[in-house]
């Protein structure tokens, strides 16, 4: 799907490509859902593809993107000023944070990870919808944006984040038939 370019577009890409990972999961065989990703790692260059062991590993990811956009939104709009990435984090060493998201969720089990991203999915989503267009999609609406249109980072977040994490789970799907 292409990248959005209006809130309708937006909310439709992210809300599908969301159902689709569900409808993904739940077309896995059960033992499949808790089990360890079996596919080879060692031509793929990307971090993720090491760090990300399980179906649970991915809807975490997720999650506590989704956790860290929601709450840099509700600080930044409360007057509070935020930056998007936690202190000590910047574009350069952020898959650090990554790891340490990926340390803090291991003792989630599956099914809890399921509601906390079916939350954050919702939540955001009504986070979207809040915006007009406008606000979403031109630049310099919100200061705390930077040179960036909010839309970015809800985009960042939601249809691209979950069509990365759908390109990981069919892989995985792929891997077990």
């Amino acid at each position: 799907m292409a990248r959005p370019t209006n809130k309708t577009d937006l909310i439709e890409a992210s809300n599908t490509a969301y159902q689709k990972i569900v409808d993904l999961i739940a077309s896995l065989p059960e033992e499949a859902r808790t089990a360890d990703f079996d596919f080879d790692t060692s031509k793929l260059k990307e971090a993720h593809w090491k760090r990300d062991h399980n179906v649970r590993d991915v809807l975490a990811h997720l999650y506590e993107w989704q956790k860290l956009l929601i709450d840099w939104i509700d600080s930044n709009q409360a007057g509070k000023p935020k930056e998007y990435l936690p202190e000590g984090y910047n574009w350069r060493n952020y898959g650090e944070m990554n790891q340490e998201f990926w340390k803090n969720d291991q003792s989630i089990p599956l099914e809890e990870m399921e509601e906390l991203l079916a939350q954050s999915h919702k939540k955001t989503m009504a986070l979207i919808d809040s915006y007009t267009n406008d606000e979403l999609f031109q630049k310099n609406v919100f200061p705390w944006t930077g040179n960036n249109a909010l839309g970015t980072y809800f985009i960042a977040n939601t249809s691209s984040h979950y069509e990365w994490a759908l390109k990981k789970l069919r892989k995985y799907k792929r891997s077990i038939k």
